[in-house]
């Protein structure tokens, strides 16, 4: 199984650093939703929708307990033959079928491009709760979180334009990230990856059928993304099925592929976006912003520095995901390797603290998303 890709030049610095490239101490790399119950018809008001947003991120405050340390063992491998295998697929009910309220509806029965996303870190079980430093499939538990948490809130977004592949996989504990120089760090990642690819490759021999790809992560999911770009798209004739890849809440160089560029606007296909997420007062420690990395700003898909303004923003996703979509409720503007926006204004945010937007890097921009998707892929189709 090639692997090549796990000597980018950028995942090779990701993957022996902190997960997050600014607040190591609070990278919100993980969801701790409660795990969402089958969508209600009834529309909540957008003032519970609000307020929900201070779980929502208030999640990423505190650094995990590491798993138990000693003889490093993984649980047995995924069959991506079996259904149960996949947090989603187009032809199974799951959560990436929802849409938040009801102006908007699953398209995967007419799509006529696939999503492949990669989701990201929910393994946060303290020591006494967990035996692997990656996780198992057969964790029950663990996979209504996913399923409840990233499933629904990130990969939903994209059922207007694709048809919706996520495997399930063998994700590396959230406290590898904290284990500065360590093998079982990097075992870890890369037992991780393994799955990634190999769900990937199956993916393509069933499922694919040549059909356009966009390629979508979010944090440890981007960082499997971007080795997945480089083993199976970079030099091949498969680059020609990108429309896109949505590599969101991890930094990626400018360069960091030789044939897939940056997107610098909307229509843009063959490229890449990536995006993090901060308060628009938080300051990246000295010797971080690095001015390599590439940013898009999600509310104009350019990567201009001006302030976009929250007018241009169609809709945000909170934490009540049946509430629909929120507009105008925040800007956005580049500065650096990041990109910041102003704090979210609801009742009780006097309680709101946080300057790490990491765990919303979807949510605050959701339907902006949902719409460029759909854009570049008809851009592609030549529609």
């Amino acid at each position: 199984m090639q692997t090549s890709g796990k000597n980018s030049g950028l995942y090779q610095q990701l993957s022996q650093s902190n997960h997050d490239h600014f607040s190591p101490g609070n990278s919100g790399a993980y969801w701790r939703l409660p795990v969402a119950g089958q969508p209600r018809k009834s529309i909540r008001t957008i003032g519970l929708a609000l307020g929900g947003l201070l779980f929502l991120l208030s999640a990423c405050a505190s650094q995990p307990a590491l798993p138990r340390a000693g003889e490093f063992t993984v649980p047995p491998p995924p069959d991506y033959r079996l259904t149960q295998h996949w947090a989603a697929l187009p032809f199974t009910d799951d959560f990436a079928d929802r849409t938040p309220g009801d102006s908007l509806r699953d398209a995967q029965s007419t799509a006529r491009a696939d999503v492949f996303f990669v989701h990201p870190t929910i393994y946060t079980a303290t020591r006494r709760d967990n035996r692997y430093w990656n996780a198992s499939l057969s964790d029950q538990d663990l996979n209504r979180k996913v399923d409840g948490s990233t499933i629904l809130n990130q990969a939903s977004v994209f059922n207007g334009a694709a048809k919706v592949y996520a495997p399930r996989y063998r994700q590396a504990h959230l406290g590898v990230f904290y284990r500065e120089g360590s093998g079982v760090k990097q075992q870890a990642l890369d037992t991780a990856y393994a799955d990634v690819l190999a769900a990937f490759d199956h993916y393509l021999r069933y499922y694919n059928q040549g059909r356009p790809i966009i390629i979508a992560g979010h944090s440890q999911g981007t960082l499997h993304a971007i080795r997945l770009l480089a083993d199976r798209f970079v030099g091949r004739p498969l680059r020609d099925q990108l429309v896109a890849a949505y590599l969101v809440g991890m930094p990626v160089r400018r360069a960091e592929f030789p044939d897939i560029p940056v997107c610098t606007s909307p229509e843009q296909t063959g490229c890449f976006v990536s995006w993090r997420t901060y308060r628009e007062d938080f300051e990246p420690p000295p010797g971080t912003d690095d001015p390599e990395v590439a940013v898009v700003n999600p509310l104009t898909w350019t990567t201009a520095a001006g302030l976009a303004p929250a007018s241009l923003n169609e809709g945000s996703v909170l934490y009540n995901y049946n509430a629909g979509p929120i507009p105008n409720l925040v800007g956005a503007e580049i500065r650096g390797a990041a990109l910041f926006t102003n704090r979210p204004r609801f009742f009780g945010d006097v309680l709101f603290t946080t300057r790490n937007y990491h765990v919303a890097d979807y949510n605050l921009f959701w339907l902006n998303v949902r719409n460029n998707a759909r854009t570049r892929v008809q851009g592609f189709l030549g529609e």
